[in-house]
């Protein structure tokens, strides 16, 4: 499998929605202290389906959406997709978590289960349990 991109709406500094495209060859995040980069790594492992706070660094996992700041209003979800090639197909994995605590799971824009989400990463070497993200 191939990271293609990755997406983010009102994911914790990530108010508007925001895409990171993976091309060949070397990607970096640079970028002064605050700036988000903790939040890319953080984005990656929640769609994947991290369920602990501590490792996202939140106390509940209501934080991870956007409280506002700056003048910008907060807003009611947050919503991360992890898009990969396998071979000739594209799949995007996406993940919600509305304000209420209500969390949803697709792949392909077909509403899923967390379990699903687990299997289909099963014996790629991608997952929670991942040595290096």
């Amino acid at each position: 499998m191939k990271l293609l991109s990755l997406e983010l709406l009102g994911f914790k500094s990530f108010l508007n929605r925001t895409a990171f495209r993976f091309s060949e060859g070397i990607t970096s995040f640079v970028g002064p202290n605050g700036c988000g980069k903790s939040n890319v790594v953080d984005a990656v492992i929640w769609v994947l389906g991290e369920r602990g706070t501590k490792s996202l660094r939140v106390k509940e996992m209501g934080d991870v959406i956007f409280h506002g700041s700056n003048g910008k209003r907060p807003v009611n979800m947050a919503e991360v997709t992890l898009n990969l090639s396998d071979g000739d197909r594209e799949v995007a994995v996406k993940r919600r978590i509305f304000r209420d605590g209500t969390i949803e799971y697709y792949i392909n824009n077909d509403q899923v289960r967390l379990k699903d989400v687990q299997d289909f990463f099963l014996g790629t070497g991608i997952g929670l349990n991942s040595y290096a993200i």
